[in-house]
C-alpha cells in the first residue's frame, strides 16, 4: 500500500515536521506490524528522523548544513541550486520506521523530518507500508 502526502514548504530551507501526518497513514492502513518506507521523490528535498522535543535542533542541523554547504559557493549547475542537491544527497531521500501493534517504533524524541532545500515548494512524498 502506498499513500501520498502533499507538502507545501515555506522557506528555501526547512524541515517540517511529518511524524503525525505518518502516524495517520499507518493507522488508516490497519497494519499491525510491518515497515513503513518514506520515500522523497525529489533531488533538492530529503527525509530524515531526529529529535523533536527541543526546535534548536532543528535550527541547529540547518545553521551547521548551511555552513558545510553554503548557498552561494561558486557551483557550475546553470539552475543556481547545487546547495539544494548536495544538501538533499547528504540528508537522503529515504527513512524506514518499524510498525509494531499498529504504532511507529520511534524512539521517545524521534520525529519524522522533511527536509527542504530548494523552498518554497510544492512537494510529495511517498509512505509504503508492508
Amino acid at each position: 500500500m502506498t499513500t501520498t502526502i502533499e507538502l507545501s514548504t515555506h522557506r528555501r530551507d526547512e524541515l517540517v515536521n511529518i511524524t503525525e501526518q505518518i502516524r495517520r497513514v499507518v493507522q488508516d492502513a490497519h497494519v499491525q506490524s510491518g515497515v513503513c518506507t518514506l520515500f522523497v521523490p525529489h533531488t533538492t528535498a530529503g527525509i530524515t528522523i531526529n529529535e523533536n522535543a527541543d526546535p534548536d535542533v532543528v535550527r541547529d542541523i540547518l545553521y551547521e548544513l548551511d555552513k558545510m554547504v553554503p548557498h552561494e559557493d561558486g557551483y557550475h549547475h546553470f539552475e543556481g541550486n547545487s546547495a539544494a542537491h548536495i544538501k538533499a544527497s547528504m540528508m537522503g531521500f529515504c527513512q524506514q520506521v518499524l510498525i509494531e501493534n499498529g504504532q511507529l517504533l520511534l524512539g521517545t524524541w524521534q520525529g519524522i523530518y522533511f527536509a527542504e532545500f530548494d523552498g518554497p515548494r510544492s512537494r510529495r512524498l511517498l509512505v509504503h507500508i508492508s
